[in-house]
């Protein structure tokens, strides 16, 4: 069996890879399928074929999920989901589940969610996408204050990249709180309201804290080199990408609309990616090691090139 033992969560913001092949499964890899645990969202990405069993091997259940994304709609990003919606359906999570998806594919999203009897209990609401920009949030859905956000790419049919930003913030410094005589409960006070009269009299949130910059995420699958992939990848922290073929393969991925290893991990680089995982690998090749070698001719920041029920944690803030 190719699976690993489910792991422990050791990060509130992680991503966990169901699946890794691309175009059809192998011994080794499970069709797409990918969970990015955010905080209190949990975001499926692309739930190909035998993701419902893949979320059983990793632990994580249909009612953890807060939306479903899917980037395109070729079947190894996109079989999965009429198993997980009628998981949704019969373990009957109350909360209203977004999927966002290219409009052009409205059909087939459809089909595959009624793709067969069940009684129905799930509460779905479908979000076809016909441009770039922020994806709007619907009643009902369970969020945070991330932003997810979408950009068109350049494959076979219509297919979308996503990136989630959380807004900057700041960080209390505990020094400056303790000179003030700030403590307890009074410091989630200042945080809330941002000013607090005291003994020594009153005190800015600026005076006791410092900017703390939000934390990203993007997640680019099937395409081309293009702008797109660039603007999603800016700056990241956690890049999951597309790197279906090596680069002595660069014209068969020219012609399918993919990335290579090589031209994945140079956008990272350039973009300034913290973590970079590489994923999405053709069953042509068995030997994982020769994208990581490929990656690090050009890429030197953390480094995954993903397997089947892999947990890749979000960077420390920096």
């Amino acid at each position: 069996m190719f699976q690993r033992p489910a792991n422990h969560r050791v990060s509130s913001r992680e991503l966990v890879a169901l699946g890794t092949a691309s175009q059809v499964p192998t011994r080794t890899r499970n069709h797409n399928g990918y969970v990015l645990f955010w905080d209190d969202e949990v975001i499926l990405f692309d739930p190909g074929e035998g993701s419902q069993r893949q979320m059983l091997y990793a632990g994580i259940s249909a009612t953890a999920l807060t939306r479903i994304a899917l980037t395109h709609l070729h079947g190894d990003h996109s079989l999965g989901l009429a198993g997980v919606v009628q998981r949704i359906s019969l373990d009957a999570v109350p909360q209203t589940i977004p999927i966002v998806f290219p409009e052009s594919g409205r059909r087939w999203v459809e089909n595959l969610c009624d793709a067969t009897a069940f009684y129905h209990q799930e509460r779905l609401a479908l979000q076809g996408l016909s441009r770039d920009g922020e994806v709007r949030r619907v009643p009902g859905e369970m969020h945070g204050p991330a932003v997810l956000s979408a950009a068109r790419l350049d494959h076979s049919l219509e297919a979308y990249g996503y990136r989630l930003d959380e807004p900057a913030g700041r960080r209390m410094v505990p020094e400056r709180l303790a000179a003030a005589g700030i403590s307890g409960p009074d410091v989630g006070r200042l945080a809330q309201e941002g000013t607090l009269r005291t003994a020594r009299g009153l005190v800015r949130l600026e005076d006791v804290s410092e900017p703390r910059p939000g934390q990203s995420f993007a997640f680019v699958m099937d395409t081309r080199l293009c702008d797109a992939v660039r603007r999603l990848a800016d700056g990241v922290d956690l890049l999951v990408i597309e790197s279906t073929y090596l680069d002595r393969d660069s014209g068969l991925a020219h012609d399918h609309g993919h990335l290579t290893a090589l031209e994945a991990a140079t956008v990272a680089a350039q973009a300034g990616v913290r973590s970079l995982v590489l994923t999405h690998f053709s069953q042509r090749y068995t030997d994982p090691t020769e994208f990581e070698r490929e990656a690090r001719t050009v890429f030197d920041g953390e480094l995954t090139v993903a397997a089947d029920l892999d947990r890749v944690a979000v960077p420390r803030r920096r």
